[in-house]
């Protein structure tokens, strides 16, 4: 479903001098259509000034996601304070008089006076704009006379490759009349030319036919990575009991103690519970106290009490004395036990007891929301020290692999392959690398090259995860059927196919609304060192951020070249290993980096002994190398 929003120009309305009467009727003309193409997601009144027209226009189509389709009412005709088309005219990026004919042929059958109305229609970016006139009737019968075709303007406005070859297709039927859908049976558009297709119709294109350039424009990585936040939005809170379970997962609330620690007065160290004041000399034993234990009785002056580490200590008690400065005076009867034990060093008050809450008091703060738990213990310690049973998290996002492709087989069959198959190293790489940084992925399987298994099995997969990671068919091939599935088959919107870097162009990174849920799917080439490196630079980001990690994006060392490396055209992930040099006392002096040899995205064995990944600029006029010793941007990977 395409997105829609309404903008009403009226100095009136604007002043709550009047009610918008058209704002509302178009917006019911949109969302009356059969099948439902369009949802209004954004309306919004402004005064017949043309910096408010602007500003608004220019919010709802340069903001991530932009507006299919706005549409102005107002402003349109030859009062003084009508400037509509003045304001929206500088805006086009490409102008669109098809439209503005049919509407005013259609509106002129009705009354001369359309003459007077000074509609115009193009496209800013990816969104098509219409301005139409200021009165109910007027705007919703100009709206009418083009409504069937505007689900056109606005798929070929957002890039859909498919959508040429349809609308040509239609236009070039056996007649070579293009029909307009028939309305309904009750009167309604329709607008769903290929939704009575049955799964997979339609979208394997005869080779002579397939486009022979990509219709996605290639964006910078930055760009990339500012859609993919937009829509990496945090999951909901749920509970997780405090188990291995917890690693990865981030606090969503403040976790307060549920008891004093220590819960009684303890000893630190094996020795004698004294009372400090008797100081040194020779004193009965009266009993002994090991960890576990049930508190012993109360120590009186001139006696002494042995205790462990971990024990408590005895009523009375104000100081322990360390068996080291200790010897035996005497023995039981029957030399089993200590009689009497002399005491060499004085202590003072406090020494070698833990107090009552003196690690921490009921109540106070043990680990705060916004907290990693790590798998290096000290969360997950704290926590059951504390009585602590479980904990409210923000939920980690379900990942969903799954690998396509008529020469895929899995990668542990035991048999030689045919000439033609390869081994699926893709979907084992990256479910070790989601797992490594504890994120549940399941095993889609492999997906053939037949839309509509690929349809079905998608579908299948995305109801039961929340991230969907494929590999392969998005790139210009015959049989990559993997974008126009998606957006035709699934109605998902593909938010950008290319990206200039190297390796990874063709990456592609789409969204679904299921059953009310936003899905995210990032469709990563086929060759098995892309399809890493895409992983760990945009879907391992978007993984945590989803979790609710604050600091989520990939950490970043700067270390130098051990030996040169020529500049690609684009910017490019270099697959390299990261090591470090000690200093004096073995301290880290500095950092180098060293490639892993050719850097080809089908060369598996180049992310061999990779635990970085330099970040490297274009090459340029200034720039078209680099020297051992300069010093590079490294993006970790792990193993460092």
């Amino acid at each position: 479903m395409f997105t829609a929003g309404i903008l009403t120009i009226s100095d009136r309305v604007s002043q709550s001098l009047a009610a918008d009467a058209s704002g509302p009727a178009l917006s019911a003309l949109l969302n009356s259509s059969n099948p439902q193409r369009f949802s209004v997601m954004k309306t919004a009144v402004v005064s017949d000034e043309i910096s408010e027209i602007q500003k608004v226009i220019m919010n709802w189509c340069d903001t991530i996601p932009p507006v299919d389709l706005l549409l102005t009412t107002g402003g349109t005709g030859f009062g003084v304070r009508d400037v509509t088309p003045e304001a929206v005219s500088p805006l086009f990026t490409k102008t669109s008089q098809g439209l503005v004919i049919a509407m005013l042929n259609n509106t002129l059958k009705i009354t001369p006076l359309a003459a007077l109305s000074r509609p115009v229609a193009g496209v800013r970016n990816k969104t098509v704009i219409l301005t139409l006139p200021g009165s109910k009737k007027g705007s919703c019968e100009n709206l009418s006379a083009i409504l069937d075709v505007l689900e056109h303007a606005v798929e070929l406005a957002r890039g859909d490759r498919m959508a040429g070859e349809k609308l040509h297709k239609e236009i070039s039927g056996s007649n070579g009349v293009y029909e307009v859908p028939a309305k309904s049976s009750e009167g309604q558009r329709g607008c769903g030319h290929h939704h009575h297709k049955k799964h997979g119709e339609g979208y394997e294109v005869p080779v002579v036919l397939r486009p022979r350039e990509s219709t996605f424009p290639t964006i910078p990585i930055s760009e990339a990575f500012s859609i993919i936040d937009t829509h990496a939005q945090q999951l909901p809170e749920v509970l997780v009991p405090v188990s291995d379970a917890l690693i990865g997962h981030v606090l969503s609330k403040d976790v307060v103690a549920k008891e004093n620690v220590p819960a009684f007065r303890a000893s630190v160290v094996d020795g004698y519970a004294v009372i400090a004041s008797d100081g040194t000399g020779t004193f009965p034993v009266i009993s002994s106290s090991t960890a576990g234990q049930t508190l012993p009785s109360t120590l009186k002056p001139s006696t002494i009490a042995r205790v462990t580490t971990g024990a408590p200590v005895p009523p009375g008690t104000t100081g322990v004395v360390m068996v080291e400065y200790t010897t035996i005076a005497s023995l039981t009867a029957d030399s089993k036990e200590e009689e009497t034990i002399t005491i060499h060093q004085k202590v003072n008050d406090g020494d070698n007891i833990r107090e009552i809450g003196s690690d921490l008091k009921l109540g106070e703060m043990v680990v705060e929301k916004g907290t990693v738990v790590t798998e290096v213990g000290g969360e997950i310690g704290v926590l059951a020290s504390v009585g602590v049973l479980e904990a409210a998290c923000i939920r980690k996002p379900v990942l969903g692999v799954l690998s396509t492709g008529n020469e895929v087989v899995d990668f542990n069959t035991t048999a030689p392959l045919p000439i033609g198959k390869i081994r699926d190293t893709n979907k084992i790489t990256i479910s070790v690398i989601a797992r490594q940084h504890h994120f549940e992925c399941l095993d889609l399987g492999v997906a053939p090259d037949s839309a509509t298994e690929l349809e079905s099995t998608l579908l299948k997969a995305l109801e039961k995860i929340d991230v969907l990671v494929t590999t392969g068919g998005v790139s210009m091939g015959e049989m990559d059927l993997l974008k126009p599935v998606l957006e035709k088959g699934l109605g998902a919107q593909i938010h950008f196919g290319r990206v200039f870097l190297k390796p990874g162009k063709p990456t592609t990174f789409a969204t679904l609304e299921l059953n009310g849920v936003k899905k995210l799917i990032f469709a990563l080439p086929g060759n098995p060192v892309s399809a890493t490196v895409m992983f760990n630079v945009f879907v391992l980001p978007a993984l945590r951020k989803m979790s609710g990690y604050t600091n989520y994006k990939n950490k970043q060392v700067r270390a130098k070249l051990t030996h040169g490396i020529k500049l690609d055209s684009r910017p490019e992930f270099y697959r390299a290993n990261l090591t470090f040099a000690s200093g004096s006392n073995n301290l880290v002096s500095e950092m180098y980096v060293t490639g892993t040899g050719k850097q080809q995205s089908s060369r598996m064995a180049s992310l061999k002994g990779a635990n970085c990944l330099l970040v490297l600029p274009p090459r340029s006029d200034q720039l078209s190398e680099l020297k051992e010793g300069d010093v590079v941007d490294a993006l970790i990977l792990g193993g460092v």
